[in-house]
């Protein structure tokens, strides 16, 4: 899939270590229980692998089309909520790429997606409630505030947008 400035693609093993390198950076994780090592990365991708034989989709790599630089991931994952499947739209990008509506657009790029490709009804984000970057680019999605829940051994916010 691509956006204006965004390529997403699968991950692939070449994708580990540089992945490594943002999800091992503490400030970049930091509203996940912890940063990654090496072998949580490389499992992280291998799920993902399983997630598009199984699903046809989950979390992309998101590239610069002018340079091809990894700078994240952005994609849909199935999540189980309330005792319901739902799909999430989550994203991650390096902090050096902050404030530059990478993950707004690569986001978007799957609303649209998941919308339109993928034929859902709905989609989520599950957002740590301090997590106000996440936030934005949620609401900027046409993402609004569903409802609290305890969820991943903590409270979160589900957001969620119906289809358009």
């Amino acid at each position: 899939m691509e956006t204006e400035r965004l390529e997403l693609r699968e991950f692939n093993d070449e994708d580990i270590s540089i992945l490594y390198s943002i999800f091992s950076d503490a400030e970049t994780m930091k509203y996940y229980p912890s940063p990654f090592n090496f072998e949580q990365t490389k499992n992280w991708v291998e799920k993902n692998k399983q997630r598009y034989r199984e699903d046809g989709y989950g979390l992309w790599a998101v590239c610069l089309k002018e340079s091809n630089e990894l700078i994240g991931d952005c994609g849909l994952v199935k999540q189980i909520v309330d005792g319901k499947t739902e799909v999430e739209v989550g994203y991650h990008i390096h902090k050096k790429h902050w404030s530059k509506g990478y993950a707004t657009e690569a986001a978007k790029g799957c609303v649209e997606y998941g919308f339109l490709q993928l034929g859902q009804e709905k989609l989520i984000s599950i957002i740590d409630p301090k997590n106000e970057p996440s936030i934005r680019v949620a609401e900027k999605n046409g993402f609004t505030m569903e409802k609290e829940l305890f969820i991943f051994n903590k409270i979160h916010h589900i957001y969620s947008v119906q289809n358009y």
